[in-house]
């Protein structure tokens, strides 16, 4: 129903807030569609989790192979669990992404910190950043919960990046560059802005 009437069939799908945690129940027998079905639920609701329908004895769900009837094919349910598994777990490819794109003769990469399902909550991997750069001859810049000067000079002095990218810290502090330059410099923050001239920004 999800794969093949989509539109029609999200409505069963639909998540409030109120109700978390919540997961949605999944039933099939086919791995590779189960996993895209996983997919399309994840990517659209955000439940907080996905329930695989091993169980069900309902004669309309163990006719299509699915529920109870798995029990009798173990195999069969392993594969079932495993495509719903690889479909919507994470995989780190950082460190083989960035050895073949150095071989393609890519001059620089930058690294962002999250996985696809952390979007932009949890926090930053700085390790496999920092692994990633130790490994590369080309330059490495690294990205993710770099919101103070002082994270970009601790990043500076225990990682081997050869940068920061900045991204979401600037829209509520664009001065957060001149402040980082001026940290790395003198070990200080900057003596603080007058208030005119962030209104004047502000305003601009």
């Amino acid at each position: 129903g999800i794969l093949q009437a989509w539109e029609r069939n999200r409505r069963y799908t639909k998540i409030e807030d109120a109700h978390r945690p919540i997961g949605i129940q999944l039933f099939g027998a086919d791995g590779n569609h189960m996993g895209e079905a996983a997919r399309i639920i994840l990517d659209h609701e955000k439940p907080d989790f996905i329930d695989i329908n091993f169980g069900c004895p309902v004669p309309k769900v163990v006719g299509k192979n699915g529920g109870s009837s798995l029990l009798k094919d173990l195999p069969l349910l392993a594969s079932v669990a495993g495509g719903v598994v690889k479909a919507v777990g994470d995989r780190i490819t950082a460190m083989d992404a960035c050895l073949r794109l150095e071989d393609e003769g890519i001059s620089m990469i930058t690294i962002h910190g999250r996985t696809r399902s952390q979007q932009y909550s949890g926090t930053a991997n700085w390790d496999i950043i920092d692994e990633c750069a130790r490994a590369m001859s080309v330059p490495v810049i690294g990205n993710g919960d770099i919101s103070t000067p002082q994270a970009v000079a601790y990043v500076k002095e225990n990682t081997a990046v050869s940068g920061v990218m900045i991204g979401r810290a600037a829209m509520e502090n664009p001065w957060i560059f001149g402040d980082a330059k001026y940290y790395l410099l003198h070990g200080a923050m900057p003596p603080a802005r007058d208030p005119q001239e962030k209104t004047d920004l502000i305003l601009r």
